[in-house]
């Protein structure tokens, strides 16, 4: 790949809380990686092509920690629904549709493009039980060229018969997909127990046991609604907590990091567990409104030390814009704060932004910020010229996230790569 200059208005968040505003400047790109920022190029670099984008922001790629590939047809159905009901009135027989080949090849490349499209570029992604286009879904995230953890959903009980999976054969499939598809740079296997209800324990130790093999990252859902916490305390009546049954069977950052989405109602104890295995949880805003689950205290959480991202979820969201998932949760901090005094202040739009690049970012190592040795994730995104050139870069930052979309990004890229927008 070589040596890359890119020009304009560079914006990133090294730090929580912190937006580092670079206006009209390079960035040095070496082989996909950052090299440095210059507001005037050094001498060595003075004859090499600039790609300059002029006014226009250049941020780094967002980056989606939880979201079900399988989920994007039914975005916007069922959402009068709780969690439960949802899943099994909508989304059960969404995914019995992925035992087609055809219709996941379809579904999956409009589920690529539109991560793109809405400048994701990388993210941690279920799929759904069936191992074939399991496979699809790694192969089309390949060639587009996005960068993703894929995990083959496991299941073999508390679901409807036709997405039951014989616990032996779960596993088995499981480990084929990781031979297949493990070594490739971008695309990597993530172990996905759905969720503990719909795991029995010979299922959930076995996937512990596959963390431990391959020293593979696990990903699963968490205290997202009270019905559910009520269902694991019935389903593991030896078990103190939600958070220790996935310890125990290994799947709790034991043995290779772990995603945990939604965490609303977690305990002390809990609490102490996350932060003593560097377990991640993302906070998936937009899902937890339209289920009615709750809202993530997330400022308690990140004062206990704990490292939280962010995730669109979809379908129980209604879009994949991770713009949207940041402003969403900077609009719940506010409403915590307003109906419980109590609650610490509201996060700011940078600390959510960081969360959705650098802090998302590191669980797939150095990425999501333009610091040195970074790999160079980045959208480019303009604004109507009319009422940009009257704004600061800040306040065009902050108007990109609340009222910008999918049409204000013109290109996108991965390490250094610039990936294919469905409109181009």
């Amino acid at each position: 790949m070589g040596l890359q200059i890119f020009k304009g208005n560079i914006i990133f968040a090294p730090a929580p809380g912190e937006l580092k505003i670079c206006a009209r400047s390079h960035i040095v790109v070496k082989d996909g990686i950052v090299e440095g920022i210059y507001e005037r190029l050094p001498e060595e670099y003075g004859k090499e092509p600039v790609k300059d984008y002029g006014e226009r922001l250049i941020l780094p790629g967002f980056v989606d920690l939880h979201v079900h590939a399988s989920q994007l047809y039914q975005c916007g159905l069922g959402l009068d629904r709780e969690l439960i009901d949802w899943l099994n009135d909508y989304t059960f027989y969404v995914e019995s549709r992925f035992s087609d080949p055809a219709y996941a090849r379809e579904a999956y490349s409009l589920f690529a493009d539109e991560l793109v499209r809405q400048g994701t570029v990388r993210a941690c992604i279920f799929a759904t039980i069936h191992k074939e286009s399991t496979g699809l879904l790694f192969e089309i995230l390949q060639e587009k060229g996005i960068g993703a953890f894929v995990g083959k959903v496991n299941m073999d009980r508390n679901c409807p018969d036709f997405l039951q999976e014989e616990t032996e054969v779960s596993i088995k499939e499981t480990e084929e997909l990781i031979a297949r598809y493990g070594r490739h740079p971008l695309v990597k296997p993530i172990l996905t127990p759905r969720f503990a209800p719909a795991c029995s324990g010979e299922l959930l130790k076995a996937i512990g046991d596959l963390a431990k093999k391959y020293n593979l990252p696990v990903q699963s859902h968490l205290s997202e609604n009270p019905r559910e916490v009520e269902w694991v305390r019935e389903l593991f009546p030896s078990h103190p907590t939600y958070s220790d049954v996935y310890l125990d069977f290994g799947l709790f950052g034991r043995y290779a990091p772990a995603l945990m989405a939604h965490g609303i109602y977690l305990t002390d104890r809990e609490l102490d567990l996350i932060k003593a295995n560097d377990v991640m949880l993302v906070h998936c805003p937009e899902s937890n409104i339209n289920l009615a689950s709750g809202i993530m205290p997330v400022r308690k959480w990140l004062n206990r030390g704990i490292r939280v991202g962010l995730g669109s979820d979809v379908g129980a969201s209604h879009n994949l814009a991770m713009s949207k998932a940041i402003v969403r949760a900077v609009q719940l901090s506010k409403l915590l704060k307003i109906f419980s005094p109590r609650h610490e202040k509201p996060l700011t739009i940078a600390e959510a932004f960081y969360m959705a690049t650098k802090g998302g970012g590191s669980f797939f190592g150095k990425v999501g910020s333009f610091e040195k040795g970074y790999s160079f994730d980045a959208v480019i995104v303009e604004d109507d010229p009319r009422i940009a050139g009257g704004l600061s870069l800040e306040e065009q930052f902050q108007r990109f996230l609340y009222t910008g979309d999918a049409n204000n990004i013109i290109a996108c890229f991965v390490a250094g790569r610039q990936l294919g927008l469905r409109c181009d």
